[in-house]
């Protein structure tokens, strides 16, 4: 398998260049003869997911992260508990929270009938992350492709690796570097919080810890996002109501993520501190740069999840090709 020198990333329209000489060998044209229409497949099954539920959307880029950062990505996350391993669905940052297994599974059986033993569970998660940010206005790119399925899943992994809602700002740095990701990639990927939804639970300590305020809220000027957020959220009780991750365009892939935290009014605590932590500056004027600038985070973000995507990947004979995405072939 021949390691391709460069990736073509297409950005509304336009097209860039990003050097692939740290990249694992994945290709994008990797399905070309034994599975040409994958990509239609997929792009077509998660149009319709979204059509139906557009919460979806942000559901399979979430998908797609919480793989990768268990493991890598391996499609470790679509495990069922099966003898003595445990699912990670069963790990506290993803039990009753990840959703969206339905639509792999609907992709894979598609695809199983067009292309048998032929496209990864791995691949099908790539793929819908970058569809579900299309579908939202977010921007494009080619996938290289070629992951292979693991055969075991982490739980005690996902437990460990997968960022907290309330992480501090020193705490989402170093989940990062454990996945060989930079800070430049947090911010990036943190933008990834412009679209989807968070349970009460979830930013409940963000609303009433007042320990947690920072100098942004010194003024009190945010008291009524803070009033709203109570009326969502109260201190006890109602801990599945949800509320947008970015109250100004919820449904839309934007920058306005990064106008929202600059204000101190992120929904999440592990949001906020990208600006309120940042002691040294150097976060707050990247929050800044993509809060002014919505075609440099588009090219950032593109840059990082592709990055995200090649984290510890199987490739050649590593692993295997699911036949089912929730279990390893018998």
């Amino acid at each position: 398998m021949v390691v391709i020198a460069v990736l073509v990333m297409v950005l509304h329209g336009s097209t860039e260049t990003l050097g692939t000489a740290d990249l694992p060998d994945l290709v994008l044209d990797y399905y070309k003869q034994t599975c040409p229409s994958v990509e239609q497949i997929v792009r077509r099954n998660v149009e319709i997911a979204v059509f139906k539920d557009p919460r979806m959307a942000a559901s399979l880029l979430r998908l797609h992260f919480h793989d990768c950062f268990v493991m890598g990505c391996e499609a470790s996350v679509l495990l069922e508990s099966q003898g003595s391993m445990v699912s990670e669905k069963q790990a506290g940052p993803n039990l009753n929270s990840l959703r969206g297994f339905e639509v792999i599974d609907e992709i894979k059986y598609v695809l199983e009938e067009a292309c048998p033993y032929t496209v990864s569970c791995a691949d099908i998660l790539a793929l819908a992350a970058r569809d579900a940010v299309l579908l939202r206005g977010g921007p494009g790119w080619n996938v290289l492709l070629g992951r292979r399925d693991t055969l075991k899943a982490s739980f005690s992994g996902a437990n460990q690796y997968l960022p907290a809602p309330n992480s501090s700002l020193e705490t989402l740095i170093a989940n990062f570097q454990d996945q060989g990701l930079d800070v430049a990639d947090l911010v990036a990927l943190s933008g990834s919080h412009t679209i989807g939804r968070a349970k009460c639970l979830s930013f409940r300590q963000r609303v009433y810890d007042v320990s947690t305020e920072h100098d942004y809220d010194r003024y009190k000027r945010h008291t009524t996002f803070r009033r709203i957020l109570r009326s969502i959220c109260p201190e006890s009780g109602r801990d599945n109501e949800f509320a947008p991750l970015d109250f100004m365009t919820p449904a839309r892939f934007d920058n306005h993520y990064y106008l929202n935290i600059l204000e101190g009014e992120g929904l999440l605590e592990s949001d906020n501190v990208l600006a309120a932590e940042d002691d040294e500056g150097e976060i707050r004027r990247q929050v800044w740069a993509f809060a002014s600038n919505q075609k440099l985070f588009f090219e950032s973000f593109v840059k990082s999840v592709v990055k995200m995507g090649n984290i510890n990947v199987l490739t050649g004979n590593e692993g295997e090709i699911r036949r089912n995405c929730r279990f390893v072939n018998s």
